[in-house]
């Protein structure tokens, strides 16, 4: 074998590195590494780019066409009947010593065959590793036959590792072929379950899956509508969605008596009261309530904030009161608070807007439970954004559960690419969903939090945002269909 030089060149581009290795090294050089760089440069800044190679001659690298042609033949050359090598070891066994596994563990589903019987007599699988409910594909003799031919050195591989070899790939089939049973490969394609499921109903569960909706919601769901209807109402388009939405709407603990406010306990004003983090519309939905309130309900309605930490949320919620024709109270303390509640006691309605804390600010959270008791409200709603992710939204409602909300309003839905985190964040909280909002207009776009109205959007995926009614009335349904609070 011929000794084996390195050799180092730079140039400013690769084309003109790789023809100083050609040039000099010949046609038969093997580049070895590759580096970019700057030259002259200051802090890696200001400098000029190079490229820096490593090439030698001498080097034994086996040609790939040499690699495919060998492993073509070793298969070619095998046949159905031809007999299969006999390991030493079963490749369980040459697994568990691979990655240092129990010695008892032996999953013989990894010895099966497409279309034959099991390669081996292998003990089932002990319960903490389950062997995959589906069969390999892989021939292990085509995977030995394969290992050999690929094997560099010219040689042919160990027998221990002829038999790793074969078992890892014939494993690694298993898993590809379950995870393209159970959930979306990598092109995003999604899996059905099983049984087969009717086209109808599995167009519908695709579309729940693609609108974010949780694989456990969406297969209880398809489960239970596989369950209820016919063969033949099964293959109607029309009656399968209908069912799908009756059933996401069965699982959306919506509050229905949200569209005109109660009467507050004790004969006093109805006191509601928006908590939440930072950036999810409280004022601007506590502006919408309250304009619904005071003009399409006729309630004498007065605002409350203790949001003194935001730069001009207290002028932002004061040009909405002035507007509406509303008083505004400020409260700066939880004793300010229990005052500024009892001063609008002629009210029918007091609207109370807090400050926005951090899930994650155990202090601030604290704080907001102090105004809460010092405020005592009938209704506590936590507003959530619904652009978040489904682990922010939770994370959020574990949060603030110290300040007991006991409805939830979802805002932002027209922001949202998909709906589907709605129902699955629903389905989790002790609380009712009591509104919704689909734009900024006050004292437009909102909605009460309608189960069969949200169902419909989480199923169809998008908010429909078009042009008002003309004129339109208080209590008419405005943009998206949806009717005011």
């Amino acid at each position: 074998m011929a000794s084996m030089t390195l050799r180092t060149y730079r140039a400013p581009t690769i084309g003109e590195a790789l023809a100083q290795v050609k040039k000099e090294l010949g046609k038969d050089a093997v580049i070895l590494h590759t580096k970019s760089y700057r030259a002259g440069s200051i802090l890696g800044f200001f400098g000029k780019p190079m490229v820096e190679l490593t090439a030698s001659v001498g080097v034994n690298v086996v040609n790939p066409l040499d690699l495919r042609r060998r492993s073509a033949a070793a298969a070619s050359a095998l046949t159905p009947d031809s007999p299969v090598p006999t390991p030493k070891r079963t490749p369980a066994a040459a697994l568990a010593r691979a990655y240092a596994a129990p010695s008892g563990v032996e999953p013989g589903a990894a010895r099966a065959t497409a279309g034959g019987p099991a390669a081996s007599t292998a003990t089932p699988p002990a319960p903490a590793l389950p062997a995959p409910s589906v069969t390999c594909e892989v021939d292990p003799r085509v995977a030995v036959a394969r290992a050999n031919a690929e094997c560099s050195g010219g040689g042919s591989l160990s027998p221990d590792l002829q038999e790793e070899l074969a078992a890892i790939k014939c494993m690694v089939a298993q898993v590809l072929q379950s995870s393209a049973r159970s959930a979306g490969g990598a092109s995003g394609s999604l899996a059905c379950p099983s049984p087969a499921m009717p086209e109808a109903l599995l167009k519908y569960y695709l579309r729940l899956i693609q609108n974010d909706v949780s694989r456990e919601i969406a297969d209880r769901v398809a489960s239970a509508i596989r369950d209820e209807l016919t063969p033949a109402e099964l293959a109607d388009d029309s009656i399968v969605r209908q069912s799908v939405l009756r059933h996401v709407e069965s699982l959306i603990p919506a509050d229905g008596q949200v569209a005109a406010p109660p009467a507050g306990a004790a004969g006093g004003p109805f006191v509601l009261a928006l908590v939440g983090p930072t950036g999810v519309g409280k004022t601007t939905t506590i502006a919408k309530l309250a304009a619904a309130y005071r003009l399409r309900h006729g309630k004498r309605v007065a605002l409350i904030t203790s949001d003194t930490y935001r730069i001009a949320a207290v002028e932002q919620l004061r040009t909405y009161a002035s507007i509406i024709g509303v008083p505004l109270h400020v409260a700066h303390a939880p004793e300010q608070m229990r005052e500024c509640v009892a001063a609008c006691a002629d009210c029918d309605v007091v609207l109370i807007d807090t400050a926005g804390r951090s899930p994650g600010d155990t202090g601030r959270l604290d704080e907001l439970r102090a105004f809460m008791e010092a405020a005592r409200p009938d209704q506590v709603h936590l507003v959530l954004a619904s652009v978040g992710s489904e682990a922010a939204l939770m994370r959020t409602a574990t949060q603030f559960a110290c300040v007991g909300p006991s409805r939830v309003i979802f805002t932002k839905l027209d922001e949202a690419a998909s709906l589907g985190v709605l129902i699955n964040v629903a389905t989790r909280l002790s609380a009712k969903l009591s509104f919704v909002t689909t734009g900024q207009e006050v004292p437009d776009d909102i909605e009460p939090g309608r189960a069969d109205r949200l169902a419909r959007l989480i199923l169809d995926g998008c908010v429909d945002k078009s042009p008002p009614a003309a004129a339109g009335t208080p209590g008419q349904p405005r943009r998206g269909g949806g009717v005011a609070a």
